[in-house]
């Protein structure tokens, strides 16, 4: 009966070891499908975000790229290299939700939920309103 209770015991650190270290498993670099630029995912506190770190074209007429979509005007000459477009996600569930992602294509700003598919895929949705209505793109993990 005492190895039981042992082994149970056991088992449940080993979860929640486990669930501890699923949490940062999205921090990294990740490349978005059209292999046009890459985020990367960090955590600041509790919550976590993710920047342009990379763009395969960063440059425009020998110029940074700006964030000329943006709605605010006082933002559409910052650069886009850098730029956070991820934030405010928080774990729970084996996912990754209640943030936002930004679209410098488009200036605009969408809800947005991120989950894994294995160590290396990422599937990131943004949405309005509710999740059924959005799209979803599949990130894969830069080595």
């Amino acid at each position: 009966m005492r190895k039981i209770q042992l082994l149970m015991l056991l088992f449940v650190a080993i979860s929640f070891s486990a669930i501890a270290q699923s949490k940062d498993a999205v921090v990294g670099k990740w490349l978005n499908p059209s292999g046009e630029g890459q985020i990367e995912i960090y955590k600041k506190g509790d919550k976590y975000y993710g920047k342009l770190a990379w763009l395969k074209e960063p440059n425009s007429n020998g110029k940074p790229k700006t964030d000329a979509k943006n709605p605010k005007a006082s933002l559409q000459n910052r650069p886009l290299l850098n730029l956070e477009i991820l934030k405010d996600f928080i774990f729970e569930d084996g996912k990754w939700t209640d943030g936002t992602i930004y679209d410098p294509k488009s200036g605009k700003t969408y809800s947005c939920n991120i989950s894994l598919k294995g160590n290396d895929v990422m599937n990131v949705r943004g949405y309005i309103g509710i999740s059924l209505l959005g799209r979803s793109e599949t990130f894969k993990r830069v080595k």
